[in-house]
């Protein structure tokens, strides 16, 4: 659908948004940042898995992802796998309708495209799929913009996931990894690009200067349980990360080191509480983060930072804190060598405390260093999304409305 000369530009946010995932809302958070500057005409609403909290936080009308309210529960009973069923068949008309409403449908960042934490076809892959396919069907523009991906070994799962990239208008991969997936995968990505996490467009608290005496540590955690591929050694792989997380943290607090908690997702707080439990020291605090920009200011206050969740590393990163990850997938390896901190990665379904503490020493021994490091990465991520905007308001906004395009970067 496009839009005549003068006409309104509709444009519609698609994805888990509102759900309690923060890395997803800081994503929604930079994409209203571009279209409130860039195209401030524009008429924006979503359709999403928390609607209430998406209308509450950003100001925009937000319609729920599916009509069954139950869809995220564990379904036994006869009525309740009925009810599924049933809610597969009508998302097919509510995401027809509400899609062909817009010129336009951003699906802003995440990890729409890979599988690489616990997920079933039918969930949110055959949503997807049908915002994709509707949108070809209506001529609305779909555009997935700076999304991971992951190459996917389940069949049902890699063939909606590729099929939804392959029916969207525009696509661009925060790591090249992503890109190198889908074409493994079968798509074609010769004009697709490469631009940083969408987050690293959000504004960033000023860092504390460093003391010069050993300071807070920041221990971003996850109520991780491996991924697809894991479900069998599920909970041998969750103790393990546990265990090596408190006996990390409990060596931190005999040296005298306050320890800051902090989740990613509201899932989260079960670990918290566990590592609370465990310590029992008053030098080890919680904070309760609404949204990247509370992570952040957790962060900037820091020394540094250990965290496992894709979009704790990147506030971590953005700050300029020093960070060490405990990665659970490729993409976590990639933005920590695309920010020249390669050198600090710990596997997370493989936790070993004493390996992990001795990367940590080396983190804080060469910690200034970094900070210059991440001060020169960061500038450069941010001239990359510049331009990614650009490209987006080009590809997906009518010519009449080019004229409030963001100047390219030099």
């Amino acid at each position: 659908m496009t839009p005549g000369h003068g006409t309104t530009v509709r444009v519609g946010l698609f994805g888990l948004l509102g759900s309690g995932n923060l890395g997803n809302d800081g994503s929604l958070e930079a994409v209203l940042g571009y279209l409130r500057a860039e195209h401030p005409d524009a008429v924006v609403d979503a359709l999403c898995g928390g609607p209430e909290a998406v209308t509450a936080r950003f100001g925009i009308p937000a319609t729920r992802l599916h009509w069954n309210r139950a869809e995220y529960r564990t379904a036994s009973r006869a009525g309740a796998i009925a009810a599924k069923g049933l809610g597969k068949l009508v998302d097919v008309f509510r995401t027809a309708a509400w899609v062909r409403r817009h010129d336009v449908v951003i699906v802003p960042g995440m990890g729409v495209l890979e599988a690489t934490l616990p997920l079933r076809p039918w969930g949110f892959p055959y949503s997807l799929f049908l915002l994709c396919a509707s949108g070809r069907l209506t001529r609305t523009r779909i555009a997935l913009v700076s999304v991971g991906a992951a190459e996917i070994r389940n069949r049902p799962t890699r063939a909606l996931v590729r099929w939804s990239a392959r029916l969207a208008a525009y696509r661009s991969y925060r790591d090249a990894q992503s890109r190198d997936a889908m074409r493994a995968m079968g798509v074609e990505t010769a004009g697709d690009e490469v631009y940083p996490d969408l987050a690293f467009a959000l504004p960033t608290p000023r860092a504390s200067a460093p003391t010069g005496t050993p300071g807070p540590v920041c221990l971003g955690v996850m109520d991780f349980h491996g991924g697809n591929d894991d479900r069998a050694r599920a909970e041998e792989i969750h103790r393990r990360y546990l265990d090596g997380t408190i006996t990390f943290v409990r060596t931190l607090v005999e040296e005298g080191r306050p320890v800051r908690l902090l989740t990613g997702d509201t899932c989260d707080e079960s670990v918290v509480a566990a590592i609370l439990d465990a310590v029992g020291s008053p030098l080890v605090t919680a904070a309760e983060p609404a949204s990247l920009a509370d992570l952040m200011h957790e962060m900037a206050a820091a020394d540094t930072v250990v965290a496992v969740r894709y979009h704790n590393l990147i506030c971590a990163l953005k700050t300029g804190t020093p960070v060490l990850a405990l990665c659970y997938a490729a993409k976590s390896d990639a933005l920590m060598d695309r920010m020249g901190l390669g050198a600090y990665c710990h596997p997370a379904r493989e936790v070993d405390a004493d390996r992990l503490l001795e990367q940590f020493r080396d983190l804080e021994k060469h910690a200034a260093e970094l900070r210059r490091t991440l001060t020169e990465r960061n500038r450069a991520a941010a001239q990359q999304l510049t331009h990614q905007f650009a490209a987006l308001t080009t590809t997906l906004f009518p010519a009449n409305d080019h004229a409030h395009a963001p100047r390219k970067a030099p």
